[in-house]
């Protein structure tokens, strides 16, 4: 994979501010990591670990929608 992933966080700044992009960026490696541990690696799948999963993702929309205003 080598310098892809960062060349995608580069072209994701091109349309928006860098704590955005960051906090995208991030936000979708952790659930990225929840579920592959999930789906791989036989790791609980709590209702609590689902919860804080949906927040994850609830605050990143909420950061788009943030610039957007």
């Amino acid at each position: 994979m080598g310098y892809a992933p960062s060349g995608w966080l580069s072209a994701a700044m091109r349309s928006l501010p860098l704590g955005t992009a960051y906090t995208v960026w991030t936000g979708v490696g952790a659930v990225g990591a929840f579920v592959a541990g999930i789906v791989f690696f036989g790791e609980q799948a709590s209702v609590i670990r689902f919860v804080a999963a949906v927040l994850i993702v609830s605050g990143l929309v909420l950061m788009k929608i943030g610039d957007q205003a």
